[in-house]
């Protein structure tokens, strides 16, 4: 037997341990594993999860040559109770319910971890495992006992008291042990009388219970938990500050832990930003085009943080936040792939909040590497998930998709500040008319580490070429007097806001400024103009139409009834032009969105998706060849990540087409109004001129505007 410096006597373990004045596991079973060389324990629902909570005890106890003796009861379904009365074979029942549990541990990592460690000790004869049942006229009763005794060849420690040796037992559960102390001469009696209780049932010799040898079943289980875990091994260890990174796949079996994928080729600017944000102590925003790969380049770093944590003895709980439930969906996918099942953390709470407290308990016990969870901003800022970040103490890294989001009123007061490390991603950190917002961004995330924008990422193959067609159309004399009146109640509310006020959705400025913003992407001229630009391209497939989200303000005000844009369109593409349309819009069915991507991205029996704003922010659409953009936002961040969507590369495709619907004043404008019509073309020609300057048919569009700048003079925008 090895020898060890910490005795049972050492320990400092107390006569008794509560829920409302400790922690179970932290505070007594593994301290008493860590200095015990034998373990007895007697106790109904010994499950699986109990041996992953420990898992960090076993290592010091397989280490001191220990062994274990385990009585447990099985916990039996209704199937199983069925097959008793049938007539079934008492034993074999017992056995199968008993093995059911620690089969379908293996396939959980943390669980299978615990396992493994245990089915060490199985292959070197150091642990036994008994079933304990009441049986009578042939119907079974549980054995709900729970006693325990700790040996270190001196002295023992023996406890009885409420929780079961699983893990709600201990952890979730109000639970409480009282501990009896060979060495203490208050508890010496006790202490000897219950191990020689363990020792009655473990021989057969208790009145009324039947006790049953179990190892023999259970070796095979255990043993390929121990094989399935005893290989698995480190990705390289990340660098101290300065240092380069190696990000390459790994060909060791990474079950269980993030892992860059054996086939994925990791682009030397993702490496780059990987090894800026390490550089910068795990903390930054990254400025990537939208479809430069901020996922894969999140991930990257994640799998790289952990394994350099895990040579420290430290595991990682990452937490991704993203807008919408769609985009937890395709996250989960690419974590799958990076080899992990992360929890997604959405709609009611019931349905993640244990799994989430479950895996927080595993991985600040150390019997999980790493963890992680994958929430929408919603419930990232609702109470439950609130607790949940601020009760963990563990290593926690906070990953942002669309970063910017996070600045909002609303949102940026939930950021945990025990995160450690934090990593926002987006392709427009900066918040548009928010410069509160903007700046708490970058003082919880950090500076911009790493950029990447189109033209470098076209210049990099990294996206496609693209030609880009602005179409002019005309706002009618009811939207010019609308936008008229709206702009001046606009400026009023700007003269008086104080610079340092938030700008959210549902303020006054806010909703004025949608409502401006809806008016140029409503336009009535735009249907018929869409209709002219179809026609050209109505044999050709994967073409998305952009809408403008709501009902014309003008319907608004006037209390009608008047179809949407994209009702009108899909008319106008499905059944005017015949051309087979699919709607993408918040309102389709999560089980339906992917159907319509797959189709579109087939090409064969969809040739156009007609969207809203739910395709603006991370949702992939590779396929698209042809984006029609009759929403006309001046803000930046929608229009870039809308020209990122089609720029995506795909199979087959060299290169996109973005046609864009410019909002200008009516012909006949009065000279009151030329000052308002000025500014609005500004905002439009902004955009232009982003979409002409990487556009390969440039000198083409900067022709088209000529005569409308002249007009306004507008030469020196």
């Amino acid at each position: 037997m090895h020898q060890h410096a910490i005795r049972l006597r050492d320990s400092n373990l107390g006569p008794e341990y509560r829920s409302d004045r400790g922690h179970l596991i932290e505070d007594f079973y593994l301290p008493a594993l860590q200095a015990a060389t034998r373990y007895d324990r007697a106790v109904g629902y010994f499950t699986s999860s109990s041996l992953a909570l420990l898992g960090q005890g076993l290592d010091d106890f397989t280490s001191r040559d220990g062994v274990m003796r385990i009585i447990a009861s099985p916990n039996l379904e209704q199937q199983d109770i069925a097959d008793i009365e049938a007539g079934y074979t008492l034993r074999s029942v017992l056995e199968r319910a008993a093995l059911r549990d620690l089969s379908q541990a293996i396939e959980v990592p943390h669980a299978a971890r615990g396992l493994g460690k245990l089915g060490r000790l199985v292959a070197d004869n150091r642990v036994e495992f008994k079933l304990a049942y009441i049986s009578s006229n042939n119907r079974v009763g549980m054995y709900h006992e729970k006693i325990g005794v700790f040996r270190d060849g001196r002295d023992l420690i023996a406890f009885k008291g409420s929780a079961n040796e699983t893990r709600s037992g201990l952890i979730g559960n109000f639970e409480s042990l009282e501990v009896f102390r060979s060495w203490d001469v208050r508890d010496t009696d006790r202490a000897l009388r219950i191990s020689e209780d363990f020792e009655d049932l473990w021989h057969n010799r208790t009145t009324l219970l039947r006790v049953l040898p179990f190892t023999d079943a259970v070796k095979h289980v255990v043993e390929q938990a121990a094989r399935d875990t005893a290989h698995r091994t480190d990705l390289d260890e990340l660098p101290a500050h300065g240092a380069p990174v190696t990000i390459a796949p790994t060909t060791t079996d990474t079950r269980g832990k993030l892992a860059i994928p054996q086939d994925l080729l990791v682009r030397d600017y993702q490496k780059e930003a990987v090894q800026n944000w390490f550089s910068h102590r795990g903390r930054g925003l990254l400025r990537m085009a939208t479809g430069t790969g901020k996922t894969v380049t999140a991930l990257a770093a994640a799998a790289q943080l952990a394994s350099k944590l895990h040579k420290h003895d430290k595991s990682l709980l990452t937490v991704v936040v993203v807008p919408y439930q769609h985009l937890v969906d395709q996250w989960a996918r690419d974590i799958a792939w990076f080899g992990m099942t992360p929890i997604r953390a959405y709609e009611s709470t019931t349905a993640w909040h244990q799994r989430v407290a479950d895996l927080q308990h595993a991985l600040a016990l150390g019997v999980a590497e790493a963890g992680v969870i994958v929430t929408t901003n919603k419930t990232f800022g609702e109470a439950p998930f609130q607790r949940l970040l601020a009760d963990y103490r563990g290593q926690l890294l906070l990953i942002a998709d669309e970063a910017h989001n996070l600045g909002a009123a609303r949102l940026r007061t939930k950021l945990p500040p025990n995160a450690q490390y934090r990593l926002g991603l987006s392709a427009t950190p900066e918040r548009w008319f928010d410069d509160a917002g903007t700046e708490a961004l970058t003082d919880y995330f950090g500076d911009i580490v790493f950029e990447i924008g189109i033209a470098q990422a076209i210049q990099n193959g990294a996206l496609c070429r693209y030609s880009y067609w602005p179409v002019l159309t005309e706002l009618d004399e009811e939207e010019a007097d609308l936008y008229v009146t709206v702009t001046t109640r606009i400026a009023k509310l700007m003269a008086a806001r104080q610079g340092s006020d938030p700008l959210d959705d549902d303020s006054p400025l806010g909703a004025l400024l949608r409502k401006r913003a809806n008016i140029l992407g409503h336009a009535r001229a735009k249907l018929p103009a869409l209709k002219m630009e179809l026609e050209q391209r109505r044999t050709q497939s994967h073409q998305l139409v952009y809408c403008a989200e709501g009902r014309h303000p003008l319907s608004l005000e006037n209390n009608s009834s008047d179809p949407t844009q994209l009702e009108q369109v899909m008319t106008l593409v499905g059944t005017d032009l015949h051309m087979p349309a699919a709607r993408y819009t918040s309102e389709t069915k999560r089980i339906d969105r992917q159907d319509v991507l797959n189709r579109f991205s087939n090409g064969t029996d969809l040739q156009a998706v007609v969207s809203m704003r739910c395709l603006d922010e991370g949702v992939d659409v590779p396929a698209a060849r042809t984006a029609y953009l009759l929403a006309s936002s001046s803000n930046p961040r929608q229009f870039i990540q809308r020209r990122g969507r089609v720029l995506r590369k795909a199979p087959g495709k060299d290169t996109a087409h973005i046609i864009d619907f410019i909002v200008v004043p009516p012909s006949g404008a009065s000279a009151l109004q030329h000052e308002t019509e000025r500014r609005m073309l500004r905002g439009e020609l902004a955009r232009v001129e982003e979409f002409a300057q990487l556009a390969d048919n440039e000198a083409h569009t900067l022709d088209i505007l000529r005569p409308l700048r002249k007009r306004y003079g507008l030469f020196d925008t």
